[in-house]
């Protein structure tokens, strides 16, 4: 089990946007980006929804990073939790700060947090390091996932345990943290990052398909149980999204996944993050229970 507390990421960052500008482009400690320079222009815009906190778990890389710019172009804070890439966590913080500064939120805070999701004390330490940093998150988005694909005869139990460990069970407690803190405060915004697997299954991935499905179960379960204290609960269940798992399917994998979809494209990081982005948002206040498949249509019935 990994120790988890927050500390400045100052080397980890400077060298992250050192490169960043030159070419435009294992448990660490945990890690916390430090907060932007304020400027002449310091303040948010005037008709800026009030600041809120997001904890982001699998935030530095691939979905979960575009998760956090996307959450840092609304003002939000952001927590971003990580198990072992601190670079990339503090590539992330430098991403959220140069977009949050571009819309005009120059005050804002993002943090690196190590932890392992799949160990109940980690959970409980990167949601008291978010607290105690930034503040109680109003909006949780539970990304943090793993593949141990094998066909059901040949897949161990551990690699059935693990996955869940990481996809579900992992959700279920960090869930349980913010919602007490969110009921309290009469607002939330919990968001499961699923799978379309987790709604038509697939050969190969029984402990994953496993795992998203009871993920969209808790979904809704959430949803009955919080909505009336204003605390919505949704999922997001991504198609054929590049990623580096994606990138190691050989090409006749892929041609058959573009075919099965009506968008004839592969999707990129950001369409999650932007359906992530809205549900976290005002304008989704009366929308609680549902899962958006971000998929290009491949689960259209």
């Amino acid at each position: 089990m990994s120790s988890t507390a927050v500390e400045p990421l100052t080397a980890a960052l400077a060298a992250a946007t050192a490169a960043a500008n030159a070419a435009k482009d294992s448990a660490p400690t945990p890690t916390a980006a430090p907060e932007a320079t304020p400027t002449a222009a310091d303040a948010a815009p005037s008709d800026a929804a009030p600041r809120r906190v997001a904890l982001v778990t699998g935030g530095s890389g691939g979905i979960g990073r575009a998760i956090c710019v996307a959450l840092a172009a609304q003002g939000c804070d952001v927590a971003i939790a990580y198990t072992r890439q601190s670079e990339k966590a503090a590539a992330t913080a430098a991403s959220c700060r140069t977009v949050a500064a571009a819309a005009g939120f120059y005050n804002t805070r993002f943090i690196g947090i190590s932890g392992d999701v799949a160990n109940r004390k980690d959970c409980e330490l990167i949601f008291a390091a978010t607290t105690e940093q930034l503040g109680a998150p109003d909006i949780l988005v539970n990304n943090a996932g793993i593949t141990r694909d094998n066909l059901v005869l040949r897949m161990s139990v551990e690699d059935f345990d693990a996955v869940l460990d990481v996809n579900l069970r992992a959700a279920f407690i960090l869930s349980r943290l913010a919602a007490r803190q969110m009921i309290r405060r009469r607002f939330g915004r919990i968001i499961n990052i699923a799978s379309v697997v987790g709604l038509t299954g697939n050969a190969g991935q029984a402990n994953y398909a496993a795992s998203k499905a009871g993920l969209i179960g808790l979904t809704r379960s959430l949803a009955r149980e919080l909505g009336s204290r204003q605390v919505t609960v949704n999922a997001v269940a991504p198609g054929f999204i590049q990623t580096r798992m994606t990138a190691e399917l050989d090409d006749k994998r892929h041609e058959e996944l573009l075919g099965s979809l009506s968008i004839k494209r592969v999707g990129h990081a950001e369409d999650v993050a932007a359906a992530v982005a809205f549900l976290a948002g005002a304008q989704a206040s009366y929308i609680t229970g549902q899962v958006l498949a971000v998929d290009g249509g491949m689960t259209m019935q």
